[in-house]
């Protein structure tokens, strides 16, 4: 199999990981800074350059795609599959996962549980928003956040109605979602891969803080999943159309909550927790699909060729 890796960092343990799970798996290995991909769009053509030269012949894709990258790296992403590479996790699920908004509107649709979330834009509407929502304490979180970054904690609704304030004078998007006491600062990190949670372990924040990514200093254990937990896992990362896949749950009382799905989720702290080869399970998770893939094309082909 010969692999593309797009992440903008080469040196970054999840890239690495997977480098190495790939080779020693017999696989080529390449990683592309999705950055430095340039593409010719034209009628039935699909060209991809690297520094000067074209990137031909890959039979998968994974994609490491930071958010900061999300619009440009997807749509290379999405060259690639135009070019026929088979990758885990689509552009178009990449995007799901990325807009906060989207994910808890297609979430909720599937009825999975989630916190209260509320949205609006206009400015005139703020009160009638926050009656919505609740009594505080309020989390008021960017759409496009990541590793905790721009999430807030309002503890009173005079602080609310300040943060939400401010968010809109700098034309950003946020969410309002209630806050979820009996968690008690943790939450659980599901890795799913394929139909399987490979990997999970409870981040717990640390003192004074209420985020728990470790990022954040949170710190990490191993934990054991419900049957329900592992259920609502799988089928967030199935609702947004994602093979591999990081979900961050809630314990509450009425059951797992989904926080976030994130699509370039990190190995190193699961991996450094559990002691789990995270990475060999998403290459072999590519080993089979891509097989698979391979198969149809060619039974397509043979049918072609016998209705000729």
């Amino acid at each position: 199999m010969k692999l593309a890796i797009l992440s903008r960092n080469a040196k970054l343990y999840s890239t690495q990981r997977i480098v190495q799970a790939a080779r020693e798996r017999g696989h080529t290995v390449r990683v592309l800074d999705p950055l430095r991909c340039y593409m010719k769009i034209a009628p039935g053509q699909f060209q991809l350059n690297y520094k000067g030269k074209s990137l031909v012949g890959f039979d998968a894709v994974i994609p490491r795609i930071g958010a900061s990258i999300t619009r440009y790296g997807t749509a290379v992403l999405r060259q690639f599959e135009m070019m026929g590479a088979y990758t885990p996790n689509s552009s178009d699920a990449i995007l799901r996962a990325r807009d906060k908004l989207r994910c808890h509107q297609l979430l909720a649709a599937e009825g999975i549980g989630l916190p209260v979330t509320v949205f609006g834009d206009n400015p005139d509407d703020t009160q009638d928003l926050l009656d919505l929502m609740g009594e505080p304490p309020h989390i008021i979180k960017l759409n496009e956040g990541s590793q905790g970054a721009g999430v807030i904690l309002a503890e009173q609704l005079s602080a609310s109605r300040s943060v939400i304030e401010a968010l809109r004078g700098l034309y950003a998007n946020f969410l309002v979602q209630e806050f979820i006491p009996e968690a008690k600062g943790a939450d659980i990190r599901c890795f799913v891969v394929g139909d399987r949670v490979v990997a999970s372990m409870k981040r717990q924040a640390a003192a004074g803080e209420f985020r728990s990514n470790l990022h954040r200093g949170g710190a990490a254990t191993v934990v054991e999943l419900s049957v329900e937990e592992r259920d609502t896992a799988l089928k967030s990362a199935k609702a947004l159309g994602l093979a591999v896949a990081g979900v961050d749950l809630l314990r509450s009382r009425n059951g797992p909550m989904v926080l976030e799905v994130n699509s370039s989720p990190g190995l190193e702290g699961i991996e450094s927790v559990t002691g789990i080869d995270i990475a060999g399970a998403m290459i072999e998770l590519l080993q089979t699909r891509t097989r698979v893939a391979a198969g149809r094309t060619k039974a397509k082909r043979r049918i072609k060729t016998l209705a000729k």
